[in-house]
């Protein structure tokens, strides 16, 4: 048995599990949504057979992968391939170029009486596959850009949006300079790979017309795609207009409220202190753009609040922290960045009325 498949259109649009049998350390630089990690060798082996392969040749990089990956290790590792196709009796196997790994590991499947089949050319070509997907993303779909001020709401808006892809999400950051989350951001690799599968998935409902929310060219370390950059640059432009006190209220909620559970969840002997000091990161981060006097003052006006917390368990301190980030830091780029860009502009309007616009349009 040595079955292949390459029809990875049904994969993305049937959200298949994958068994990725590569090494952890090839894994880690970028995989597929809905990949286990489960590895015919680990870092280690892989190193020292890709030693004795570039020493010795194949042959024998061969006959020492047989030995190091035998008896209770080769157990352990078929068994967990056997217990993923236990939950999951739809999954595929794959290695990076749907080689040798990827094929022993078939052929151990076998011989425990299990069936499994394999991508053809691997990781490699499925990674082709979604890279063809994103190059040819302006000829499948009109975009349409949701614009607004830090903390109008749009990522709760793009979220009751069928038709919306959310590109923080993906990337997990929060696009601005106190964005960054607790978990690592996605690899390059991994937002490209989750992004193709979300404009995939998209085009299989039939829709033609993407909202996605106003980015430059990068969210934190991750960048947009090439053959983004161009067409979102010129794609037309709605602004969600939302009121300040609504907008403290937002910003409050996720940067703080929110945020300081997340830091609670996560374990931290002192999560609070945690959470201060990445938002005093944060604020040193923007100092040169805030000078010296303003920096100052939202640096007073946040450790009034901290202090406040502590003594009432109140969040309301951080409001005027929160609105003199907003209208002193965030709105006077905005303001620069969307006059810039004011012929893209097609509507303004509250939350609602944007909702009704974008159902006209599409």
């Amino acid at each position: 048995m040595n079955e292949l498949f390459d029809d990875f259109k049904s994969i993305v649009v049937n959200n298949t599990p994958l068994i990725d049998v590569r090494a952890p350390v090839e894994f880690k630089k970028g995989s597929f949504l809905h990949a286990a990690n489960l590895p015919i060798m680990n870092d280690e082996e892989r190193h020292d057979i890709g030693i004795c392969y570039k020493n010795n040749g194949n042959a024998k990089a061969l006959e020492l992968g047989h030995r190091l990956v035998s008896g209770n290790i080769k157990e352990k590792r078929v068994q967990a391939w056997i217990d993923f196709m236990d939950s999951n009796p739809d999954a595929l196997l794959y290695c990076f170029r749907g080689g040798q790994r990827s094929k022993i590991a078939q052929s151990w499947m076998q011989e425990k009486g299990r069936k499994i089949v394999r991508l053809k050319g691997g990781y490699k070509a499925f990674r082709g596959y979604l890279l063809n997907e994103l190059e040819h993303f302006n000829q499948q779909f009109k975009p349409i850009i949701l614009g607004g001020r830090t903390g109008s709401g749009k990522t709760i808006e793009l979220k009751k949006m069928q038709n919306a892809i959310d590109l923080e999400g993906l990337a997990n950051h929060r696009g601005s300079s106190f964005g960054q989350k607790i978990t690592p951001q996605t690899s390059q690799i991994n937002f490209e790979n989750n992004l193709a599968y979300r404009l995939i998935q998209k085009r299989e409902e039939g829709l033609k017309t993407l909202v996605f929310e106003d980015e430059g060219k990068h969210i934190g370390t991750v960048f947009m795609p090439d053959s983004f950059i161009p067409v979102m640059s010129k794609a037309p432009l709605v602004i969600l207009e939302t009121p300040i006190d609504k907008r403290i209220e937002i910003t409050l909620d996720e940067y703080v409220v929110k945020a300081q559970e997340v830091y609670e969840s996560a374990g931290f002997t002192d999560a609070f202190k945690v959470w201060q000091e990445s938002i005093e990161n944060a604020m040193y981060r923007i100092k040169k753009r805030l000078g010296n006097q303003k920096y100052s003052e939202v640096c007073m006006l946040f450790k009034n609040a901290l202090e406040e917390q502590k003594r009432n368990s109140s969040f309301d301190g951080y409001k005027e922290w929160v609105a003199y980030l907003l209208q002193n830091y965030y709105d006077p780029m905005y303001d620069y960045q969307i006059q810039k860009r004011s012929k893209q502009v097609v509507f303004k309007g509250s939350a609602e009325e944007i909702k009704e616009y974008i159902e006209r349009v599409i």
